[in-house]
């Protein structure tokens, strides 16, 4: 009987240790555990710091490029919705063109609303005061809206380089002082007006090859001696000026 309890006891002992060492294991940890910045923590490459570095100088060039004037929005998608609307809210036919060589007053045609709304924008928005006349033509154009400045290549990117279906009329034509707007003469069968550049007829004859080809909104009704004080400058094979002819325009009415 004793050897039978002894028998029992020593097996009861052997089973207590079995299950005392299995609840051990599971709480043994073989992770590895490494502090926020240790050597096991992967880190960003030279390629990633300079790409963010990027991204942050060009957002704080944008945000200094919006803070210098008034929001907007428009667009190469939504330029003709965003300046049917502008067009509405800004009535404005008179402006005036300053330069170092003289003055120059125009009047905007209604029956042109995209080509009169875009250009009072741009206006206001202050685009055409980086530019220059960049191209003179004796007894045909004086051509402005365009410049090296670094400012003027901005303007044109955050607008997308926006263009402007034609509004051709038979009454608009390019007579002696009219404005219109350039274009791309290749693919382009629409007949599509840029934005930013607009030249004015200097010929006294008027230049009416270009009727239907380019869009006439507008003309001058005073200071036609200062196109043929542009006109006469000394220009390069280019035809621009050597020295800059830069404009501020000033919206009055």
């Amino acid at each position: 009987m004793k050897s039978v309890s002894f028998h029992l006891i020593l097996v009861l002992l052997m089973v207590f240790s079995s299950c005392k060492k299995e609840t051990k294991e599971p709480m043994q940890d073989n992770s590895v555990q490494v502090e926020a910045g240790g050597k096991d923590t992967p880190k960003p490459d030279s390629g990633s710091l300079e790409k963010e570095s990027k991204i942050k100088k060009e957002k704080a060039a944008d945000e200094n490029l919006t803070a210098s004037r008034p929001l907007d929005s428009i667009n190469k998608d939504n330029a003709v919705v965003f300046l049917q609307k502008y067009g509405e809210e800004n009535r404005e036919r008179i402006a005036l063109i300053k330069t170092r060589l003289g003055n120059m007053k125009i009047r905007l045609y209604e029956e042109t609303p995209l080509h009169r709304a875009s250009f009072i924008f741009l206006s206001k928005m202050g685009y055409f005061d980086t530019t220059c006349f960049y191209r003179v033509v004796p007894d045909f154009v004086i051509q402005g809206g365009e410049s090296e400045r670094l400012d003027t290549q901005r303007y044109k990117a955050r607008y997308e380089r926006y263009k402007i279906p034609p509004e051709f009329d038979k009454k608009l034509k390019h007579k002696y002082g009219a404005i219109a707007l350039a274009r791309d003469w290749k693919d382009n069968p629409r007949k599509y007006s840029t934005a930013f550049e607009f030249y004015i007829v200097q010929n006294r004859k008027g230049a009416h090859h270009l009727d239907g080809e380019h869009t006439v909104f507008g003309e001058v009704i005073s200071g036609f001696e200062t196109i043929d004080r542009i006109v006469q400058l000394e220009a390069g094979s280019d035809e621009w000026p050597l020295e800059d002819v830069f404009m501020k325009i000033e919206v009055i009415d």
